[in-house]
This record gives C-alpha cells, sequence and structure tokens, in this order.
C-alpha cells in the first residue's frame, strides 16, 4: 500500500508558502494590497505540491496516467449547476473513479473564509452525490476526497466565542479556535459520509516545511491509503 513520506509532505508545504509568497508579492507591485490578501485564498497553483503528491500515490497504485487529470479536463457534471472544477480526477472505462479538493486557508480573516470554505466543501458534496444518483457518472460509486491546509497562527488557534442568541451551538465549538473548527468540520464530514476521506495539515508560514496533523484520522498517510484501496479495485 503506498505511503506518503515526511520529507514529500515537508516539500509540498515549502511548495505552498513559496508560491503564495510570489502570488502576493506579484499582485502587490500590481498595485492592489487587496488582490495580494485574496491570493491567500483564491491561488490555485499554491496547492500543486500535494496535488502532484496525489498524483505520485496514484502512480504507485498503477493507475495509467491517461486516467488522471490534475491540469484540465477537470469539470465533472452537477445536479445543481452545470459543472463544478475539481482539483485531480481519475476517469477509467467510462466511470468516475476519484475527485479530489485540496484547500488552503491563510490569515487573516478566518472567520468569513472558514463560512466560505465549509460551504463550498458541503456544496460540492452535495452536487456530486446527487448528480451520481442521478447516473452521471457511470455505476461504480467514485471515491471524494477532501485535504485542508490550514495557517497555524494566534488567530487560528485562538478560541473563538460563538453568538446563541436561539439556540445552542453544539459543545464542541464552544470556544472553539478555527483549526479545532475544521477539524470538527472534516471529522463530520466523513461522519455523516460526504467524503470518502479527509486530511488536515497545520503549518506555519516560514518554517521550511514544519507541519502537523492535529487528529490520527486526518493524516496525509490515512488519506492516501484510503485513496490507493479505492483505486486498487479498478485497476490490475
Amino acid at each position: 500500500m503506498p505511503t506518503v513520506s515526511d520529507k514529500r509532505i515537508r516539500e509540498a508545504v515549502r511548495r505552498f508558502w513559496r508560491t503564495r509568497s510570489a502570488q502576493s508579492r506579484k499582485q502587490k507591485s500590481a498595485g492592489s494590497s487587496d488582490q495580494g490578501k485574496r491570493s491567500a485564498v483564491t491561488g490555485g497553483a499554491q496547492m500543486d505540491g500535494f496535488v502532484d503528491l496525489f498524483v505520485d500515490v496514484l502512480i504507485e497504485s498503477k493507475v495509467p496516467t491517461s486516467a488522471i487529470y490534475r491540469t484540465d479536463c477537470l469539470e465533472l457534471p452537477g445536479f445543481f449547476r452545470p459543472t463544478k472544477e475539481w482539483d485531480l480526477l481519475v476517469v477509467l472505462g467510462g466511470r468516475l473513479v476519484l475527485g479530489l479538493e485540496a484547500k488552503s486557508q491563510v490569515g487573516p480573516s478566518f472567520g468569513n473564509n472558514f463560512n466560505n470554505r465549509t460551504e463550498e466543501a458541503m456544496g460540492s458534496a452535495l452536487d456530486l452525490w446527487t448528480a451520481y444518483r442521478k447516473n452521471a457518472f457511470g455505476a461504480s460509486q467514485p471515491w471524494l476526497g477532501y485535504m485542508m491546509l490550514l495557517e497555524a497562527c494566534d488567530a487560528s488557534n485562538r478560541p473563538v466565542k460563538v453568538r446563541e442568541p436561539h439556540f445552542e451551538v453544539f459543545p464542541e465549538f464552544k470556544k472553539a479556535s478555527y483549526a479545532v473548527r475544521y477539524e470538527e468540520f472534516c471529522k463530520r464530514l466523513l461522519l455523516e459520509r460526504h467524503y470518502s476521506a479527509a486530511a488536515l495539515l497545520l503549518s506555519r508560514e516560514g518554517n521550511d516545511g514544519e507541519y502537523s496533523e492535529p487528529n490520527a484520522e486526518l493524516t496525509l498517510n490515512a488519506f492516501a491509503k484510503s485513496m490507493a484501496a479505492h483505486v486498487s479495485q479498478f485497476v490490475q
């Protein structure tokens, strides 16, 4: 079963921060500080190191490269919208085998961006599974993966108050930091079977690839093993 080495993960983390920094400098030099801040959320290429890592896992699992889509042809039909573009797909023998989202969040606006990220992930899963039930992707059930890299900083680790004007929130969210909220979110995506696997990494900017994985169920290795086990059903 393919595994992901600590060295490989550190390389992807370093690439993430280097790419983000380069995007911010480029956008700021073009005269827009707001765009520089938005690059923390919108720069898709920042996660390319992780997507490359997942592609390596697929190739090691004997998935033919002709079935792996990571730069183009990433659109899938939805039920509530015409199409949705994913970060990585495997389409083999006319069947959707795998779909993957690799996302990140860096400060300072953790509150609004947390809501946007969670709503996006839940909506994408709902759209895909509904389309699947309507026979959009072939007979076999696909594997769906969600990965999040979160900036580890004071703002993401600080307890956050919640408003409860009418009803109590679930106790796990009371005074929970955004790091804890993301952990709970990923766990619940799996509990409710919206995604087949989820991974959560925390990393500080400028730390030369250092990272942490707060939950043993949400590690990149667990994620990769789940992915490899699924695709093994479709390859010889």
